[in-house]
């Protein structure tokens, strides 16, 4: 599961699920949502995804929260978001928000140096603010729609702009560059598990307040996204979820 920022995550759950359990009601049964034109491919794959997870993703994650002590997990934690500030400062180069691209490379200079390489986040508590835009959000600046819904093997739900966005993100990042493979890809199975143990608080709301956890995430996913593109102020003319064939919007 690959959604960020935490408690603004739980509140957008909880809001789609009582949203989507009205709205769907009122749904033909052969309703097709237009977002998701791949929908058994997606199923099928977030099933699998989830099947890994409850076995391995899941389990791991809770056993790295246990056995590792609260600042060093934090630590970690900061340590990948100094990273994806690196990202975020060239991604608002590439929109040219010039002011936001500036305090993301504060943000790196203060943590990377008096931050011990990212480990303590002290920028935060300067009041420089955390952006951490990605390729996608760039691509959306300059018009290039979502595309479908596209659930990735084992990484989650995405789009097809997201879902491409994925290589100059990575690329991006000063760790995909180190030439030791191994340093480079523990660091990113690190990355992942870190990632996965920040969410086993949402992933226990998704599994007790969702009648159907796919469409549940999908949801939270394209609207958490359409908002990152607009920076929390999408257009209410943006017809991102208009339904197919005449049926009433959920």
């Amino acid at each position: 599961m690959s959604l960020r920022r935490l408690p603004a995550f739980k509140v957008m759950m909880v809001s789609l699920s009582v949203g989507g359990l009205v709205g769907c009601a009122s749904l033909p049964d052969d309703y097709r949502d237009p977002r998701d034109p791949w929908e058994s491919y997606n199923r099928a794959m977030h099933q699998f995804n989830s099947d890994f997870d409850k076995t391995i993703w899941k389990p791991v994650a809770q056993g790295y929260h246990y056995i590792t002590p609260a600042p060093v997990d934090q630590g970690v934690t900061n340590f990948f978001n100094n990273m994806r500030d690196v990202t975020s400062m060239f991604n608002n180069l590439l929109q040219f928000k010039l002011s936001r691209a500036v305090s993301d490379a504060g943000r790196i200079m203060v943590n990377s140096t008096v931050g011990v390489l990212g480990l303590v986040d002290v920028a935060s508590n300067l009041d420089m603010p955390s952006y951490k835009e990605d390729f996608g959000q760039t691509l959306g600046y300059w018009g290039v729609g979502p595309g479908p819904y596209f659930v990735i093997p084992v990484l989650g739900p995405s789009d097809l702009r997201d879902g491409i966005s994925l290589v100059p993100d990575w690329y991006s990042q000063p760790t995909a560059h180190l030439k030791d493979s191994d340093i480079r890809w523990t660091l990113a199975i690190l990355y992942g598990i870190d990632t996965r143990a920040d969410l086993l608080g949402a992933s226990k709301v998704l599994e007790e307040a969702a009648l159907d956890p796919y469409t549940f995430t999908r949801d939270a996913y394209l609207q958490k996204r359409r908002n990152d593109v607009h920076d929390g102020n999408p257009p209410p003319d943006d017809n991102w979820n208009l339904p197919l064939d005449g049926a009433p919007a959920p």
